[in-house]
């Protein structure tokens, strides 16, 4: 029998390197899936890290935008505070001129005080001197009112405040609440109060006082206020005259002047048509003023500001209704910038046969 053939290849063999392979090819795959296990874990880590990188990111993002508000906020602040400090400056700079306007009030007030108390002193005085002379049958007065000043000083005038009928004209206008136009402007934006205690509204106060001290008993009188109107102080008095012995209408018409506030501009035409209203015309006008006028009979359809010329033409016109026989006297209260009025007022008085005078501070 023939001895069978070995061979290398046989089935077995096969068989094992099958298997071998297959094992292989398992452990292969296993490791494979146990790296691709590991790797997704890996991934997932890294993409938390990731998305918690981004949260605090983000939240960086709105604290950034939080600070710059805060930061707009604070300049905003900061410039608040600074205009504030400006204002604050201000206030008190308006405060200090207001503390200094108080204080000369009150140095007014403490002059007009004393002014008031001599002014009672002359008139206890006064009554004394009366009631004495009250016990002299042949003893008389020759004036409505007694009158004290406050200046220390003899004056040569040429002022005739007699006559039958004197008419005082007296300007109320705005002008007459100070001598500079700042200050005049100033009052203006003031009370009431303070521009009744204005230095030289008073004194015009006291120069029309004055006068009616002066007018003989036996004469007739009336008083018209002037601005851009003209108007009579005694109230229901105009065109009327009235009597220099009747203390009541004297007091009434000077009462009346006191508590009249300065206002307006000037129309010295209104006054002199005023003027030929009375019937019989005045036989001495005295006119108390500070310069030349603003307006004629009418205001102005458009409001502008009006130079010295034009201020002159307005007075030259309105003197032409004046009757020149009529004696005008002039009581010129100076003021800043119209250096015209004192030489036309001046020629008004010669033409007239009256007298011109400028005060001083401490008159009558």
């Amino acid at each position: 029998m023939a001895r069978r053939k070995t061979e290398v290849f046989s089935m077995s063999f096969l068989d094992c390197i099958t298997c071998a392979f297959g094992s292989v090819v398992l452990v292969y795959t296993l490791i494979n899936a146990q790296g691709g296990l590991r790797a997704q874990t890996m991934d997932r880590s890294q993409r938390a890290e990731v998305s918690k990188l981004e949260e605090q990111v983000l939240e960086g993002y709105q604290r950034l935008v939080v600070l710059r508000n805060s930061m707009i906020q604070t300049d905003k602040e900061s410039v608040r505070t600074e205009g504030m400090g400006t204002r604050v400056l201000e206030e008190t700079e308006r405060l200090k001129v207001e503390l200094a306007d108080s204080d000369k009030e009150t140095l007014s007030r403490r002059e007009a005080i004393e002014r008031l108390k001599a002014d009672l002193k002359s008139l206890e005085e006064g009554t004394r001197r009366l009631e004495g002379a009250s016990k002299d049958p042949s003893a008389t007065g020759t004036r409505v009112r007694g009158f004290v000043g406050t200046g220390d000083r003899q004056y040569l005038t040429g002022l005739r405040v007699g006559g039958d009928r004197i008419l005082l004209l007296v300007d109320v206008s705005a002008s007459m609440l100070d001598e500079t136009v700042v200050n005049i402007l100033r009052m203006r934006n003031m009370n009431e109060s303070k521009k009744l205690m204005s230095q030289k509204w008073r004194r015009t106060v006291s120069t029309v006082e004055w006068l009616a001290a002066q007018m003989p008993l036996e004469g007739q009188f009336q008083i018209y206020a002037f601005n851009t109107k003209t108007y009579a102080l005694a109230e229901g008095t105009e065109g009327k005259w009235l009597k220099a012995n009747d203390p009541n209408a004297m007091t009434e018409a000077l009462e009346k002047l006191r508590k009249t506030v300065p206002a307006e501009g000037t129309s010295i035409e209104n006054a002199f048509i005023a003027l030929n209203a009375l019937n019989p015309k005045p036989d001495n006008v005295i006119m108390v003023t500070d310069g030349l006028p603003t307006q004629g009979a009418a205001a102005p359809l458009i409001r502008k500001t009006i130079d010295g010329d034009a201020r002159l033409k307005l007075f030259e016109r309105a003197f032409a209704k004046y009757p020149r026989t009529v004696p005008l006297n002039v009581i010129l209260m100076p003021m800043e910038g119209d250096p015209m009025a004192p030489a036309a007022f001046w020629v008004a008085a010669r033409d007239t046969g009256g007298s011109f005078m400028s005060p001083s501070k401490d008159w009558p």
